[in-house]
């Protein structure tokens, strides 16, 4: 069993910043990728940000104001973001994709959610 463990979101005005944060727990064997993907009302989930083995690949919609990182000793990935406007509110979620056991298969795992409002 894995759980992911999400915090960070709150409620910032239009050009601030935030930094989220969601660690991993339970039977992990490898964690083979982490990523924030975010959704907004009425809309479709849609990717934010990822990272595999230390490489990252971001949205467009980023444009170099999200950098996304993780701690490997602790099982955490974080994701700052800078230079926030309305249209990044949105409940963002931690994806991970886990190997628990040396035969286990990969699987796909998802936080709670933690909610980004952006508004002055």
């Amino acid at each position: 069993q894995v759980q992911l463990v999400e915090s960070g979101g709150g409620l910032v005005q239009p050009g601030g910043s935030l930094r989220l944060s969601c660690a991993a727990s339970g039977s992990i064997f490898d964690i083979l990728r982490m990523a924030w993907y975010r959704q907004a009302p009425g809309k479709q989930r849609e990717l934010v940000a990822s990272i595999s083995r230390g490489v990252t690949n971001y949205a467009d919609f980023v444009k170099g104001r999200f950098t996304i990182s993780s701690d490997n000793a602790k099982k955490t990935v974080y994701l700052q973001m800078n230079g926030l406007n309305p249209d990044d509110t949105a409940v963002y979620y931690c994806n991970a994709l886990i190997r628990e056991t040396i035969i286990s298969v990969r699987r796909d795992y998802w936080g709670q959610g933690t909610q980004v409002t952006v508004s002055s």
